[in-house]
């Protein structure tokens, strides 16, 4: 006779030790002392309908199975499984399917830093024309993040994948056979849709399938992969300017349409998010997403209760398929719960969550990023071909230097990776602007110091931005909200993101005549100055918590700040 467990309900194989059958006079083991007796099952895994056998049990046949050899002389003894390594592996390559949604942000914010000298020559536009072009598609983001929430709550996270690589692939092909300013700005409006659905599910996809323990590192990739491709975009100016001038930057901006292309295959080979399953009631599909993502049996298991638990799913219910109750109503009141009457802990979490999105775009990346070549000419390097080879090495440093951000951001954890960053982002912008205060206050004269200065800061902020400021972001936002606000949530963060990205872009050439462009940066240094007191006062750390106990992290450090504010307060009453 053999106990028989449904196949995704089984755990790591193990012996349990039973009371003998004929213990205690002959008497039989009933069903609850089974149960209670297999020291380390979750109770919920082991209600199999049992029949006693003379001392064995077995479930009906008809239910899905995995067997365990027969109950001789008191002993229960399942197969062995030892823990797969290549679980981690599959979960590493959804991630980077994932993540590659980035790489077509990314290289749009490359290729234009480069492709705008050009358009500016072929269209003849204006510096206020040629703003409102770099920073316009962060606006259009806006609708694809907005909605991107509700869409992938609808037709999961996956197919919001494709849809996104679906508006960028348009987009680029637009951008790369336009014939005239308002050509384009159609061409980057569709892009830009795609931008914003990228944005919000590469982040939320990869943080609901990685393990906790390896969260963070596969959380950081969507940034890595914008990084590749700003690279991508400034290699590709490299190599496309040396086209007559009305063909180079269209091929720039047309080759943005493959790495969609390969999105579209690699999306093929990626599960569903597990927690999206749960919410439609297929348990069966989640645990199976969850055993190759996981590295024990026992770790998928404990994934998936959790799960259930957070989704308001009894632990009773263990079918493959259920019915979850009030599926259809489910997201009617999200919107309250995240903006109208939110929990203290919620509210925090959603603060929290704006608060980083505005610092890593507010404290200047972007007009770094975009505006390299012009900067690079402001501090004195005058032939375009120096200026787009200082800008390739900006990408190569901020490439490098992201990688270090991901492979840290498990062991040093968030917060101190982002109070690091942004202390030598600070650092790095009043350097620059200092330096190009300097230059630009001595015309006519070639300061080399001031201007080897300007160069190695830019490259210090990006590297300071990179390790800390730019994965950590992703990471942070979103694993924090709780499981049925997180699509929600992260698209409001990803619409603050692409607001301010927006706004950084389309006024950073008027703010650098109006305040002088040193006077920016040192604009964008104080930004970063407050943006780490906000970390240090109101960020609690996040690493290896699961996902499902955030929600009770952020109310325990909200109660204890007040806690500790209270107390102050009744030391200084105490002391008067």
């Amino acid at each position: 006779m053999g106990v028989k467990i449904p196949a995704w309900r089984s755990v790591v194989a193990r012996e349990v030790r039973l009371q003998s059958p004929t213990a205690k006079g002959g008497s039989f083991l009933d069903n609850e002392d089974v149960l209670s007796s297999a020291s380390g099952f979750p109770q919920w895994l082991l209600r199999v309908e049992a029949i006693e056998r003379g001392g064995g049990f077995e479930a009906p046949d008809e239910a899905k199975t995995m067997s365990s050899s027969g109950i001789e002389k008191g002993v229960v003894t399942t197969e062995v499984e030892a823990p797969r390594g290549n679980r981690s592996r599959f979960a590493f390559a959804c991630a980077i399917l994932a993540s590659m949604t980035s790489i077509i942000l990314g290289y749009d914010i490359g290729v234009m830093s480069g492709a705008a000298i050009f358009i500016k020559e072929d269209l003849k536009l204006s510096d206020v024309q040629l703003e409102i072009l770099m920073g316009i598609l962060n606006i259009y983001s806006l609708v694809g993040s907005g909605a991107a929430g509700r869409t992938s709550d609808w037709i999961g996270r996956r197919y919001t994948i494709v849809l996104a690589g679906a508006f960028f692939f348009c987009g680029a092909l637009l951008m790369g056979f336009a014939t005239n300013y308002p050509f384009i700005m159609v061409g980057r409006f569709v892009a830009g849709i795609g931008v914003g659905y990228a944005m919000m599910i590469a982040p939320v996809y990869t943080a609901e399938v990685a393990p906790a323990t390896s969260r963070g590192f596969l959380s950081s990739f969507p940034e890595i992969f914008i990084n590749i491709g700003i690279l991508l975009g400034y290699v590709s100016n490299y190599f496309f300017a040396k086209l007559p001038v009305h063909l180079g930057w269209r091929f720039m901006l047309g080759v943005g349409a493959i790495p969609s292309v390969c999105l579209a295959i690699g999306v093929l080979a990626m599960p569903e998010s597990p927690r999206w399953l749960v919410l439609q009631g297929r348990l069966g599909d989640a645990f199976k997403v969850l055993d190759k993502t996981s590295n024990t049996k026992e770790e998928a298991i404990s994934r998936l209760n959790d799960i259930k638990r957070a989704a308001g799913i009894s632990e009773d219910m263990t079918d493959d398929v259920i019915v979850v109750p009030n599926r259809k109503s489910a997201g009617k009141g999200v919107w309250k719960d995240l903006l109208v009457r939110p929990t203290p802990a919620v509210r925090h979490i959603l603060i929290a969550c704006l608060g980083i999105h505005f610092a890593q775009q507010a404290s200047g990346i972007d007009a770094v990023v975009l505006y390299s070549p012009t900067i690079f000419q402001k501090a004195g390097l005058k032939s375009k071909n120096d200026q787009l080879l200082a800008t390739v090495a900006v990408g190569v440093v901020k490439t490098l230097f992201i990688v270090v951000g991901t492979c840290v951001v498990d062991r040093f954890g968030r917060r101190a990776l982002l109070l690091t960053s942004m202390g030598g982002m600070f650092l790095s912008l009043t350097a620059l602007g200092t330096s190009l205060t300097v230059i630009d206050r001595n015309p006519g004269h070639t300061l080399k110091w001031a201007i080897g200065l300007s160069v190695t800061t830019v490259m210090t902020f990006v590297a300071a931005f990179s390790i800390g400021a730019g994965p950590v972001t992703w990471v942070y936002c979103s694993e924090i909200f709780p499981v049925r606000l997180r699509a929600q949530g992260a698209s409001l963060g990803v619409m603050l993101n692409r607001l301010m990205s927006g706004i950084i872009g389309m006024t950073f050439l008027s703010l650098s005549k109006g305040l002088t462009i040193g006077g920016a940066f040192l604009l964008f240094a104080g930004v970063a100055a407050a943006a780490w007191v906000f970390f240090f006062t109101f960020l609690p750390e996040t690493r290896g918590i699961p996902l499902e106990e955030m929600e009770s992290l952020f109310g325990s450090y909200t109660a204890n700040k007040k806690k500790n504010v209270t107390e102050e307060g009744q030391e200084v009453v105490e002391k008067h």
